[in-house]
């Protein structure tokens, strides 16, 4: 069920000199929602996961987190309150086990995140978490193999899942089906659906059959704006996106 909103963001803008890769962009997302950003490449989408995250700061605007300010924040405070990331290129520990990163994901939230003398994976709370985020992500069965040996798709669903191990109320994807098959993107999109359940989710991605499989709410940007907001229906019949994204209607998903 949609819930209370996780995320607010009011008038949010970036410039690079005289571009405004991000211009006064407003949107809120909601626990039990998923929320997708679409439009063309140079819309903005990535800058906009960026200054959401933390990784670049913003020139203008306010980004709300539960309800506090969390505008001038590093990632890594933001990440501790709550607010977790994934990336368009997989970024995870190659020479690690699945289960071993989301261990370290884990730990990081720990109130005593290193213990010299102590055997990490004897840390039976942070392994269950990692556990935990390995089911999540419906990757347990995976655990034990080393994080080289995974093919693409599960690389991309073990970055979720250190991703979860850190426990966030709200889930930044970018482009998480990015470099798929059509057997692992149907995977990825289950795992994505279950997430939005429980989970506030802001999803970017340009596979438009995926995102209007899953999205209760979508947002076109083009240029750097806001085109439209709304309903996968409203965006559907919507003669604005047809013209400047989406193509004819027919050829909607």
């Amino acid at each position: 069920m949609i819930g209370e909103t996780v995320l607010e963001v009011r008038g949010l803008r970036k410039n690079f000199g005289g571009l405004a890769a991000v211009d006064d962009v407003s949107l809120e997302v909601q626990r039990g929602a998923l929320h997708a950003v679409i439009g063309p490449n140079g819309a903005g989408k990535t800058t906009l996961i960026n200054l959401l995250s933390g990784d670049l700061p913003a020139s203008s605007g306010t980004i709300f987190y539960c309800s506090q300010d969390i505008t001038h924040l590093p990632p890594d405070k933001r990440s501790r309150m709550g607010v977790g990331r994934s990336y368009q290129k997989t970024n995870v520990f190659l020479s690690f086990t699945a289960l071993e990163n989301c261990r370290l994901a884990a730990q990081s939230r720990s109130q005593r995140p290193l213990h010299w003398w102590r055997d990490a994976m004897s840390d039976h709370a942070q392994l269950e978490k990692a556990r935990g985020a390995l089911v999540a992500a419906e990757l347990i069965e995976r655990g034990d193999e080393i994080a080289s040996t995974l093919s693409h798709g599960e690389q991309r669903q073990l970055e979720i899942a250190m991703c979860l191990a850190t426990e966030p109320e709200l889930l930044l994807l970018d482009e998480p089906l990015a470099g798929m098959g059509a057997e692992e993107s149907q995977r990825m999109i289950a795992v994505i659906a279950r997430l939005a359940n429980t989970h506030a989710v802001l999803l970017v991605e340009h596979d438009m059959d995926a995102v209007f499989q899953l999205a209760n709410v979508l947002t076109v940007m083009v240029n750097g704006k806001v085109l439209v907001t709304g309903a996968p229906s409203e965006i559907r019949a919507n003669l604005d996106v047809q013209n400047a994204y989406l193509g004819a209607a027919d050829n909607l998903p």
